[in-house]
């Protein structure tokens, strides 16, 4: 049985764009997901241990990236980190905000062989 990765979704204010990506991939067998906001007041701010947690970080915008490198430089420790470049056009669970997220995430976290979603 393959292992399964740990990805954290960050976007700023962790209520639309990173939710949703966590909704969608939940369903993923091979996947454990979470997300997180980099904003202060976001529903919930990225931490060192959510960041230590992540096999995988995923951010919506190269500023995102950038606030993760300035405030968590040392919690990063090399990890993947995959910017979608997506701005904060969109709802929660919209459907083009869930189509964006499938296809720029799938050559990013390919479904196993084998493996449902």
């Amino acid at each position: 049985m393959p292992r399964i990765r740990t990805v954290l979704f960050v976007c700023s204010q962790n209520k639309l764009r990173s939710p949703t990506a966590e909704q969608i991939f939940s369903r993923r067998a091979d996947l454990e997901v979470d997300s997180a906001g980099t904003n202060h007041d976001a529903e919930h701010p990225v931490t060192a241990e959510t960041l230590g947690w992540a096999d995988v970080i995923v951010v919506m915008e190269k500023a995102h990236r950038a606030r993760l490198q300035r405030r968590f430089r040392a919690a990063l420790g090399g990890k993947r980190i995959i910017c979608l470049d997506i701005p904060d056009d969109f709802a929660f669970m919209q459907p083009e905000l869930v189509q964006l997220l499938e296809t720029k995430l799938a050559r990013h976290l390919p479904v196993p062989m084998g493996a449902g979603a």
